[in-house]
């Protein structure tokens, strides 16, 4: 089975103009300009994308691809939503850039608007240009206002590529900087399928993981530690949902000891999980929460720390000792006003919470039945994990544990026939990630299962 190719004279074939040969000069302009994140850079070859609207995008040969991965999981309405980039251009032709030191419309709006979404009394908002950003500066307003260096993070995390950021990273993206850790604590947070406190309930997994954070305080030393810092919901590590009761018990462990809890949904936050932000699944108000991504579907680079009225008044007679030079660009804040508003005015996020009860979470158990590859299926709204697996007795991941070349060839074929079969997927080490827009219609998300359902077969080939 090949991509999907419309032969429709629509929008998407007509953004297509040029075909081939235009797609081979941007290739080649790519290759030899362009350097990749994360990438050997002689060994990767990125596809010339020609156009995307919605859930979709499409190469300069006309082959469409239904996007599973939401860009880097951030286009959560889709792409070329018609109001956002309607309030770009109008934002463009008012007042294109203005210095972060001044009162402007479209970043007041902004904060504005993400404040009174935010839970708790996270009022006051400082605008940065993404999420590791976000995350060096929550650290920054930590260690401030408790006068502590400390900062604790799990091993199963991924927080940015900056360089504090990189250091509370738990996957293996830290291991080239792990040259700037002082301060920096690592701690196992929970994670059923695979417990590090050999526990066979989700109560024992809560109480073993608070356990171990509370004797990795202590052995720490409490009055060293500034803060702790937790996705939400783990997003590029696994998308392990947290038991019920383990963020309740992180917040009492932090507010025993006067640490300060932040939590990171740059990638968990608006509308991703079916609310605006994943610590409403969980009734916990942290002191510092930090956004990026969906706040704006990455239209212009934008992200932010949202603070809570303690640490804001720290720096209330007291400058805070940070800033950027485009903190709070008014293009970004147009972007994440309009974003805002059409999440509201068309229930993007109450439909990411009904698609993902109603066709995803029942489709992926479907699939677990038939294809022996799928070890654990986890998530909620549009945020979701197949745990690939050789052996479901043992747990075996399909591949190990950051494989490269040959020994993650069955997750490289399994990716391709995704793409064969017009999906494109999100693959990390033995995993795959369900995380489609948070406006995906039904029929789209059925026709990415059925995609998904396809693939497998190919996983189910490398199990015993």
């Amino acid at each position: 089975m090949t991509p999907h190719v419309d032969p429709s004279p629509s929008s998407q074939i007509r953004s297509s103009r040029g075909g081939p040969t235009a797609g081979a000069a941007v290739k080649a302009a790519d290759r030899a300009h362009v350097f990749h994140s994360w990438s050997a850079q002689g060994l990767i070859d990125p596809l010339a994308v020609a156009g995307a609207e919605g859930s979709y995008f499409w190469d300069y040969e006309g082959n469409r691809y239904l996007d599973f991965t939401s860009g880097l999981v951030f286009t959560n309405i889709g792409y070329q939503h018609p109001k956002v980039v309607a309030a770009i251009q109008e934002q463009a032709g008012k007042l294109t850039t203005f210095a972060p030191a001044f009162a402007v419309e479209s970043r007041s709006e902004a904060a504005r608007l993400i404040a009174e979404r935010t839970p708790g009394d996270l009022d006051k908002i400082f605008f940065t240009n993404g999420g590791a950003e976000a995350i060096e500066n929550a650290v920054r307003m930590a260690r401030l206002h408790t006068g502590r260096n400390k900062v604790l993070a799990a091993y199963r995390s991924y927080h940015g590529g900056t360089s504090t950021a990189i250091n509370l990273t738990g996957d293996p993206r830290r291991w080239p900087s792990d040259n700037g850790t002082s301060g920096t604590v690592h701690f196992w947070a929970p994670y059923l399928y695979r417990s590090s406190f050999y526990a066979q309930t989700e109560a024992e997994e809560c109480a073993r993981a608070l356990q171990h954070l509370e004797d990795t305080i202590a052995f720490e030393g409490p009055q060293s530690v500034a803060a702790i810092v937790l996705e939400t919901i783990p997003g590029t590590a696994g998308i392990m949902t947290p038991p019920p009761g383990y963020l309740a018990g992180v917040r009492e462990l932090c507010d025993r000891h006067g640490i300060v809890f932040v939590l990171d949904e740059v990638m968990a936050g608006f509308g991703r999980t079916g609310k605006w932000f994943a610590a409403e699944h969980y009734d916990v108000v942290p002191d510092l929460m930090t956004f990026a991504k969906g706040v704006n579907s990455g239209y212009v680079p934008l992200g932010g720390v949202a603070i809570s009225a303690e640490i804001a008044e720290t720096f209330s007679t007291r400058p805070y000792p940070g800033g950027l030079t485009y903190s709070g660009h008014p293009l970004a804040c147009a972007a994440a006003v309009a974003t805002i508003r059409a999440m509201d005015e068309e229930r993007i996020v109450e439909n990411a919470a009904h698609i993902g009860d109603t066709v995803i979470a029942p489709g992926l158990r479907d699939l677990a039945e038939r294809h022996p590859s799928i070890g654990e299926i986890r998530g909620t709204g549009m945020f979701w994990a197949l745990e690939l697996v050789r052996d479901r007795e043992t747990r075996e991941p399909l591949v190990p544990y950051n494989a490269t070349g040959a020994a993650n060839a069955p997750m490289a074929a399994f990716g391709a026939a995704c793409k064969k079969n017009g999906l494109w997927p999100f693959i990390n080490m033995n995993r795959t990630h369900v995380v489609p827009p948070c406006n995906v219609t039904e029929a789209e998300a059925k026709e990415g299962l059925s995609a998904l359902d396809a693939a497998l077969s190919v996983a189910d080939e490398h199990t015993v």
